[in-house]
């Protein structure tokens, strides 16, 4: 049996796997605030309470976490939530578990999730794409995990975004500490930002969601907006497949479930790409929010 968890920023999830990927049983709690200790003891406590409740014994345990292990020191690196940043997550977990933990970025286990059993199964190489409150990626080749020695393998997010099809790009600061983060452009809260620095009338409360519903209601000022939107992520993306060329992109994150991203990408697409033709699909993922808590347990072969 494997255990998948994906700790997010709200919440924790777990659940188990058997051998075929089938899902046996899943258990989810809040992210304890700001609390790093209490946050080893709820993941602790959620693989044991699962055990528990099959009966199956000791379980591979996989984790996904908004950040990366680094390969220079072995903490956690370049998290969005900052308390794990500089802690011995690996070390820690295997102390409270008592086993060998593996660790990834939930971007990357999302991107195995997919290529496992989901939109990507069956393609050699697949590129996960997460488009939520962060914009981050995953590269799997022949269903393996591609990291690189830097652990960023994926990370398209935190490339300058392309200016060369629009003029005037809004000079943008990330989290990171870099300006004009692709991240600070096609995020949900980019989106609405992006919005809210156009049509300054709009209520501070809407949100990529009610942006696109506004649009496909006909509001000018949120067409224009969503317009930008798919521009600027079909350039972005387009980065990703000049280098990389995969075979497929599995779209994931609370902005793939805008019902025209996937037809909005490919039409411009290839107006981006360095190829007369582009056979490379565009998709949306197949297991949903699930995606990230079975791409840890997938960190573990069957």
């Amino acid at each position: 049996m494997r255990i998948g968890v994906d700790v997010g920023g709200t919440k924790i999830e777990a659940i188990a796997l058997d051998r075929e990927g089938r899902e046996l049983a899943r258990r989810r709690v809040a992210t304890p605030a700001r609390d790093y200790a209490k946050t080893i003891d709820a993941v602790r406590a959620l693989v044991v309470g699962l055990e528990r409740e099959l009966g199956a014994g000791r379980a591979r345990v996989g984790v996904g976490m908004p950040g990366a292990i680094s390969s220079l020191t072995g903490l956690v690196k370049n998290a969005n939530s900052t308390p794990l940043n500089g802690r011995p997550l690996v070390e820690d977990l295997a102390r409270a578990l008592g086993r060998e933990i593996r660790v990834a970025n939930d971007a990357n286990c999302f991107a195995l999730s997919e290529a496992s059993d989901g939109a990507g199964a069956g393609r050699r190489l697949v590129f996960g794409v997460i488009l939520g409150t962060g914009v981050g990626g995953g590269i799997v080749h022949d269903g393996r995990l591609w990291l690189g020695p830097n652990a960023i393998a994926g990370e398209w997010g935190h490339n300058e975004m392309p200016s060369r099809t629009e003029a005037g790009l809004p000079d943008t600061l990330c989290y990171c500490g870099r300006r004009r983060c692709i991240e600070t452009f096609v995020s949900g809260p980019a989106l609405a930002a992006d919005h809210r620095r156009r049509a300054p009338e709009a209520p501070p409360s809407l949100d990529a969601a009610g942006i696109a519903a506004l649009a496909d209601a006909g509001d000018v000022a949120a067409r224009a907006t969503m317009t930008r939107f798919y521009e600027r992520l079909a350039g972005a993306l387009a980065t990703v497949i000049n280098v990389v060329d995969p075979d497929v992109v599995v779209l994931g994150g609370g902005l793939s479930n805008l019902a025209p991203l996937c037809e909005e990408l490919r039409a411009r697409l290839t107006a981006h790409v360095f190829s007369d033709a582009l056979t490379t699909e565009v998709v949306r993922n197949r297991h949903g929010d699930s995606s990230g808590v079975r791409g840890a347990a997938w960190l573990w072969p069957p």
